[in-house]
């Protein structure tokens, strides 16, 4: 790949660092290099790198204007966004946005970046430790989501005027699930629930929320990590409308 697709970076880093950054993008979907800026490339390869070093769960949590900025990487796995979405429900946080880069090749990474505000204001530094530790505590099954969750939350309770649609994206060349719902607590736990309970990986996604709906799309991965055929990508979309309208 020609370092002009590097503008920001080639200037600065070294040749040996862009080869390698260029070998790191090869397990990401075709889209990754063409799409993601160089910046956020680069950042996920430092987030690699300290994965590799600490062989733990990269989980940073930063001030970013009025919100805080929620960074992770870790191996991804189909539980891995329910953990961390429960967590963020049971502290009563609110999702801004959402950016999210997994492999599709081994070492199957995943990157992911929210944006997060409890009372549209940025968490202080005590809240941010216990959200980083209980995200750490829940990957590790030492705590237990759902238990914490059902205190604030009616979580046989199905979602409203819930929309599923799945298609292969043109584009991405992933099979894509889009779920469209109305806003309300602990929404993005539920979705994340469904979707584990489907044993779908989440690869790449886009959040819209708009005039009280959420629109998620999300790019996937299917069972042992396998592209989903379109007939079974339908039964999979009404499984998990199915499932958030609570029947």
């Amino acid at each position: 790949m020609p370092n002009a697709q590097f503008p920001i970076m080639a200037s600065g880093l070294k040749s040996s660092t862009l080869e390698l950054l260029k070998r790191f993008n090869r397990a990401f979907p075709q889209f990754y290099e063409q799409f993601v800026s160089s910046e956020i490339q680069l950042q996920n390869l430092r987030l690699a790198y300290r994965l590799y070093k600490t062989r733990r769960a990269v989980i940073e949590l930063k001030p970013e204007g009025s919100k805080t900025a929620l960074h992770f990487a870790y191996r991804n796995q189909s539980f891995l966004l329910s953990d961390i979405f429960g967590v963020l429900a049971a502290y009563g946080l609110t999702i801004h946005g959402l950016s999210l880069y997994g492999q599709i090749r081994p070492p199957m990474l995943v990157f992911i970046k929210l944006l997060i505000s409890r009372g549209s204001k940025a968490l202080i530094d005590k809240t941010a430790e216990n959200v980083s530790r209980a995200i750490r505590e829940a990957l590790a099954g030492r705590f237990e989501v759902e238990e914490m969750l059902a205190v604030e939350f009616n979580l046989d309770a199905g979602l409203d005027l819930v929309q599923t649609e799945f298609y292969v994206d043109p584009v991405f060349h992933l099979p894509a699930l889009v779920i469209e719902a109305d806003n309300q607590p602990g929404l993005f736990y539920k979705v994340m629930y469904a979707i584990w309970q489907e044993d779908l990986l989440v690869v790449n996604a886009n959040l819209l929320v708009w005039r009280g709906r959420t629109r998620l799309i999300l790019y996937l991965l299917g069972p042992n990590e396998s592209l989903i055929p379109e007939y079974l990508g339908h039964k999979i979309a009404e499984g998990v409308r199915q499932r958030l309208l609570g029947k």
